[in-house]
């Protein structure tokens, strides 16, 4: 069985001087291109008054039931934070309708995607430190580096794709329920989210429960187009305006 020739003198030198040009023109070509997509990126997690490209821009998310009308709203989303609110909700047990709203003075911040801009701006700055004057030696420092990059990416995705899990008593201790005008019933609780690409409000009606009795909520989704095309690792291609997503349910 012949066996493999060793590569000569002239061939190890070809494949070195492919290998060094490769450390040090391709790879840093590839860290451009990855640098100017998480640029880009980091414009939709602007935050009013930052000074980068402007203001963020409000975006209003209107929010419906399918099928009934116990629950509808509007949510105006701006950079980080809910800068507006307004919901309708009619009762389950009683139809009883209410309306509330965000105080002027007040806006809520997402916790979720001020997470998910800190690991994108960890991510640029580790790129923003191995420039183009930086000298790579050997592959296992690009594939460390790249780690390190899609380490904290991984962890931006995974702040908006899995929204933390709250008890009521956390959701009541966060203050959400507080910042409306009326002020709710105290046997109400909500909390906003996001899940996916989604913006989600879900609104809980407390009660004693009953042996084989259900906790009511109910819950409005509406999708959030820039996450759907940014938590797939930053695709380049706008996606249309947001699409409005029916999907409440109340009770069970």
């Amino acid at each position: 069985m012949a066996t493999a020739m060793a590569p000569t003198s002239v061939e190890r030198a070809v494949l070195e001087e492919e290998f060094r040009w490769l450390l040090h023109d391709e790879v840093h070509a590839v860290l451009r291109q990855l640098q100017d997509i998480l640029k880009e990126a980091s414009l939709r997690f602007t935050l009013p008054g930052s000074g980068m490209e402007g203001p963020a821009k409000q975006e209003n998310f209107i929010l419906g039931s399918s099928g009934t009308d116990q629950v509808k709203g509007v949510l105006t989303l701006q950079g980080d934070a809910l800068s507006q609110a307004d919901v309708n909700l009619k009762m389950p047990r009683n139809n009883q309708l209410l309306h509330f709203a965000f105080r002027e003075d007040k806006q809520w911040k997402l916790q979720q995607i001020q997470d998910a801009r800190n690991h994108v701006s960890q991510a640029i700055y580790l790129l923003n430190n191995r420039d183009e004057s930086y000298q790579f030696r050997t592959g296992a420092e690009v594939l460390k580096l790249m780690d390190a990059v899609m380490l904290q990416l991984t962890r931006a995705r995974n702040r908006l794709t899995t929204p933390a899990t709250l008890t009521l008593p956390e959701i009541a201790a966060s203050g959400l329920t507080r910042m409306f005008t009326p002020a709710l019933p105290s046997d109400l609780l909500v909390n906003v989210y996001i899940n996916l690409n989604k913006l989600c409000l879900t609104v809980y009606q407390l009660h004693t429960l009953q042996p084989n009795s259900t906790k009511e909520k109910g819950a409005l989704a509406g999708w959030i187009s820039w996450l759907k095309h940014h938590t797939i690792y930053q695709k380049v291609v706008d996606l249309p305006s947001p699409v409005l997503l029916s999907g409440w349910s109340i009770g069970s």
